[in-house]
């Protein structure tokens, strides 16, 4: 059973638990998928935390769980464990493959609370892991802290991305200026390739001049993933920096 605290207590926690943004910084509201197929439950935690600010979208299961986070992209995923069709576990599978939701903070909410229940669920991945019954407040601050630990590790891959920025912006005007100049010849010696798609549709982006940031952004996935693939492209093409990879592809063909 889900517990009610006190509005006031509630109230002093939250306080304690997300200090106040700046005036003039808008914080978009959190958006958690509510995965549970006990109908009671899943109605009365979404009213607490949407007393609390979230946005709250619900699924009856796993199956549900997985079409809806795929067109959502929540935030954060607070899924129970025993479910038909496609358990927590399957739905987690599932989170941690794609490529847009792989790095989602998923928290399991379960009545399987034994310590082994724990230990496996956390070696399977999931950030967190609650046994019902549970407090609603503490679910609140756990909510909180995932979202915090995300924000963190968000803010790092951007400052690891932006590192060496102006080595970066170098070559890409040189890609530009390569680009421009009609200077590489295309349609060299045939070589054969077994890229991706993704690794072509990065290929292809990287040779319009593009930079990490804005690749994931017109891609829509992360800044690390596309540093994975254009680490994957200089191992495949034999070359060590983003000017050799554009002249590489423009003189075999492999751009447009």
């Amino acid at each position: 059973m889900v517990t009610s605290p006190t509005p006031g207590d509630a109230a002093a926690d939250s306080a304690d638990i997300a200090p106040e943004a700046p005036a003039d910084v808008v914080q978009p509201p959190v958006r958690l998928l509510l995965v549970d197929d006990e109908p009671g439950l899943r109605t009365a935690v979404k009213a607490y935390l949407e007393d609390e600010g979230f946005v709250v979208t619900t699924a009856n299961d796993g199956e549900e769980g997985w079409t809806t986070a795929q067109s959502l992209l929540p935030d954060v995923v607070i899924t129970d464990v025993m479910m038909p069709r496609c358990d927590g576990y399957g739905l987690l599978k599932r989170l941690r493959a794609d490529e847009r939701l792989g790095g989602t903070p998923v928290i399991f909410l379960t009545a399987k609370g034994m310590t082994a229940d724990r230990i496996a669920g956390f070696q399977a991945g999931a950030d967190d892991y609650i046994p019902k019954p549970f407090d609603p407040d503490e679910l609140v601050a756990r909510v909180r802290n995932v979202v915090r630990r995300q924000e963190r590790l968000l803010a790092e891959a951007a400052r690891y991305a932006d590192a060496d920025i102006g080595a970066m912006a170098r070559q890409i005007t040189e890609i530009r200026s390569m680009l421009g100049s009609g200077g590489v010849r295309k349609g060299g010696a045939e070589t054969s390739h077994d890229f991706t798609p993704r690794e072509a549709s990065v290929l292809q982006l990287v040779a319009e001049g593009m930079m990490n940031k804005e690749i994931a952004r017109r891609l829509e996935t992360s800044i690390r993933n596309v540093e994975k693939y254009v680490s994957r492209l200089f191992i495949k093409t034999g070359t060590a920096s983003r000017t050799e990879l554009v002249r590489y592809a423009l003189e075999h063909g492999l751009v447009d």
